[in-house]
């Protein structure tokens, strides 16, 4: 997992894109996508491109 990998907690993770901890945790147990401008914030936080973190199943 990258945030674990970046040694950051969902809280961390939460405050540096604009959401609450609860929404960190629900894109992490799939329980929610996140919007594109959140996919974004996030990509941009681990310098990823938004398809190698989020991506569509089939």
């Amino acid at each position: 997992m990258l945030r674990a990998e970046r040694r950051l907690s969902q809280d961390d993770l939460a405050k540096l894109v604009d959401v609450s901890r609860q929404t960190i945790n629900a894109i992490e147990r799939e329980k929610y996508d996140p919007s594109l401008p959140l996919a974004l914030k996030i990509a941009k936080v681990f310098q990823k491109k938004v398809e190698e973190i989020f991506f569509l199943e089939k």
